[in-house]
């Protein structure tokens, strides 16, 4: 996004007034303020606070609070309360409520029980954002709007009678007509052929609960842009009553919508909720990870592909759970600190904890906040104090870009095709996975790159290196973007299985790579999941073992391309594993298998791309690092997420936005520290 929102670091909380008796608002409001917190979210779950009846509309609970916070110089996001109707609404209108696949309605009494296509639901929600937007968009307390809050949270899938209404819209919208929907869909495969529209549904249940794949793709489509149009329509709302300079956003990052898209759409800026204590479960096997909650940064990186400076709506400041579900430990001593910085390290410019005080009462009890049912001081509001003296000394670091060393590019196409096609998802999940855990081991940042129909060839040419890992579905006009990236210079890396595909999620008669032949120099003769009934294949790569994990394509090269590494078993041995071709400036490598965190580090090396500050720092692999850079200045963000100090080393003096100057030699990062060093 080119609007920078916080110019500053700014830590803020979320807060519930309906949850608490109005004597407590104003210390709240100055605790806050003394633990350096300035921006406060409410409102977004508090629709019968304005509409307790239908039509009967009254603002005095909100306006005695924003008042309160005006007083009191504290700013507020507010949000709109459209995520859980209540109760009037859905007994009186029950086709506003989302279904379960076989039909069965949800039902009152928790959250997120709309579906988003009804159209009294979008009347009524229209309606009551009109009335809060009239009264309150321009009090002076308030900086930011959010809509609705976790948009596709709690399900992704949608399944009401208006659902199949709105989807047979949005079908003869893409394809005018039958034919060519049954084209699509290939709905000459088990005589599942249309002949009208009222055939037509949202997925329903089958005989072993498969669907037809390419309406499946298509039904994620429409999720996506019935949650888009639904945030849409709140923001053009909103944008007729808030005052200058006051900004939109929603929080989230949630399956089966496209954020990109939203965001370019309907907001200002995007913001994220962080909770990575989800990485020590109780009420689940708990993964001995080498990165448990350091895996949030993985989040971090595809929340700053949709927008470069992004906000903390919720950030995890005690453990989480449900009275339900998700029994979490409480953060150790200096983790609330440390997850804080990870957010800030990866990009965010605000971070507001969820939340003040935690809530004695109904389904989120122990979702603890800072502060404890007692209300008393605590550890955690201390860690809150630090963290906004920090924030003080990190100051050069706000609007600072990330800097990475490449990309790893996606699409939703293909990302929506890995959901739905089980071939695809295997190597899909594993490859993207290995592309997080080589960059955080060899400390090599690297960023999300989305194709989107707005992406240009100056998008692509910012990285060096890009990897695509299993683009299955290509289209013309990805394809020609990418030759232009490589023709100007770049290196672009591809997996197996790309070129598979069609936009319709068809296999298309053509060799793979498809459309991307023309610059891979590569054709696959034959391909294969690797067999458990053999040792597991690898290839040779100048002498050395080349990982070629999960599934492999047997490749051949044309002319001008060069074959760097060779099957070394299985009945494919000799054939070409990896192969480089010349392209204009740049060069396309084409691996014919899964990605691993093995042949990453080998691949980066290759590029040049691998540990890009090496020559200033040396680091274990258990020490995250992230870059920011500003007006010519490089902050490196080192973070330690165990419960044991480790060292890392200088090979040169470099001075710390903490601790001061830093001579050159081992120093040491405690048990869940951080530094952040200027280069």
């Amino acid at each position: 996004m080119s609007k920078q929102i916080w110019p500053t670091l700014t830590m803020g909380t979320c807060y519930y007034p309906e949850h608490w008796d109005e004597s407590l608002w104003l210390s709240d409001l100055r605790r806050m303020k003394e633990a350096g917190i300035s921006v406060i979210r409410i409102g977004e779950f508090a629709w019968n606070k304005f509409e307790p009846r239908e039509g009967e509309f009254t603002f005095d609970f909100f306006d005695r609070f924003l008042d309160l916070c005006r007083q009191e110089g504290m700013q507020v996001i507010f949000g709109t309360p459209t995520a859980t109707p209540p109760a009037w609404l859905t007994e009186k209108y029950p086709e506003v409520l989302n279904a379960f696949i076989d039909g069965t309605l949800m039902r009152h009494g928790l959250r997120k029980h709309h579906n988003y296509t009804s159209p009294k639901y979008l009347e009524l929600c229209a309606r009551v954002v009109t009335q809060i937007a009239r009264h309150l968009g321009r009090h002076p307390a308030i900086v930011g709007w959010q809509i609705d809050n976790e948009l596709n949270c709690e399900c992704n899938t949608f399944y009401a009678e208006s659902d199949s209404v709105a989807f047979r819209v949005f079908l003869r919208e893409k394809y005018g007509t039958l034919e060519e929907l049954n084209r699509s869909w290939g709905t000459v495969f088990w005589n599942q052929d249309y002949t009208g529209w009222d055939q037509v549904y949202v997925p329903r249940p089958t005989a072993n609960g498969s669907q037809n794949p390419h309406m499946e793709l298509d039904y994620i489509r429409f999720v996506s842009h019935s949650a888009r149009r639904f945030c849409a329509m709140q923001a053009e709302i909103l944008r007729q009553h808030i005052g200058e300079g006051v900004y939109i956003t929603t929080n989230g990052l949630f399956g089966h919508l496209d954020n990109h898209a939203m965001t370019r759409e309907s907001l200002d800026v995007y913001t994220y909720d962080s909770y990575p204590n989800f990485a020590f479960p109780l009420d689940q096997a708990f993964n001995h990870s080498a990165l448990n909650d350091r895996s949030w940064s993985r989040s971090l990186i595809e929340t700053r592909s949709v927008c470069p400076h992004f906000g903390i709506m919720e950030q995890q400041s005690g453990s989480n759970g449900w009275h339900s579900r998700m029994e979490g430990p409480m953060p150790r001593p200096g983790q609330l600190t440390l997850w804080s910085i990870q957010s800030i390290a990866h990009g965010a410019d605000f971070v507001s904890y969820f939340r003040w005080r935690t809530c004695n009462f109904s389904t989120e009890m122990y979702w603890h906040g800072i502060l404890n049912y007692d209300n008393r001081d605590n550890r955690r509001l201390q860690e809150v104090r630090n963290v906004g003296r920090l924030m003080k000394q990190l100051a050069p670091v706000a609007g600072a870009d990330s800097k990475a060393a490449f990309a790893l590019v996606r699409d939703y196409d293909n990302q929506w095709d890995g959901e739905i096609d089980m071939w695809h998802r295997r190597i899909q999940q594993a490859s993207e996975q290995a592309v997080f855990e080589a960059s955080q081991y060899t400390h090599t940042p690297y960023d999300m790159l989305y194709l989107q129909p707005e992406t240009t060839l100056g998008d692509l040419t910012r990285y060096p290196v890009l990897i695509y890992p299993h683009a299955e579905i290509l289209t013309p006009e990805r394809s020609d973007l990418l030759k232009a990236y490589v023709e100007q210079g770049g290196t672009l890396i591809i997996g197996c299985r790309t070129g598979q595909k069609d936009p319709d999620g068809h296999c298309v008669m053509q060799p793979m790579p498809g459309l991307l032949a023309g610059i891979t120099g590569t054709q696959v003769e034959d391909f294969t999941f690797c067999s458990p009934a053999e040792p597991p294949v690898t290839a040779i790569w100048n002498g050395e073992t080349l990982d070629t994990p999960v599934f492999n394509d047997i490749l051949t090269a044309t002319p001008g391309a060069k074959v760097l590494a060779r099957y070394a078993s299985s009945f494919y041995a000799g054939e070409a594993a990896l192969v480089e071709n010349p392209v204009g400036k740049g060069r396309v490598l084409h691996l014919g298998s899964a990605f691993s965190v093995s042949n990453l580090r080998q691949l980066l090396a290759y590029t040049g791309v691998l540990s890009p500050w090496q020559d200033i720092i040396h680091l274990p692999e258990g020490l995250e690092l992230t870059a920011r850079e500003k007006d010519g200045r490089t902050f490196l963000f080192l973070l330690n997420y165990r419960s044991e100090a480790q060292s890392f080393t200088l090979l040169k003096s470099a001075a710390s936005l903490i601790h001061g100057d830093l001579p050159a030699g081992q120093h040491t990062l405690p048990a869940y520290g951080f530094e952040v060093i200027e280069i």
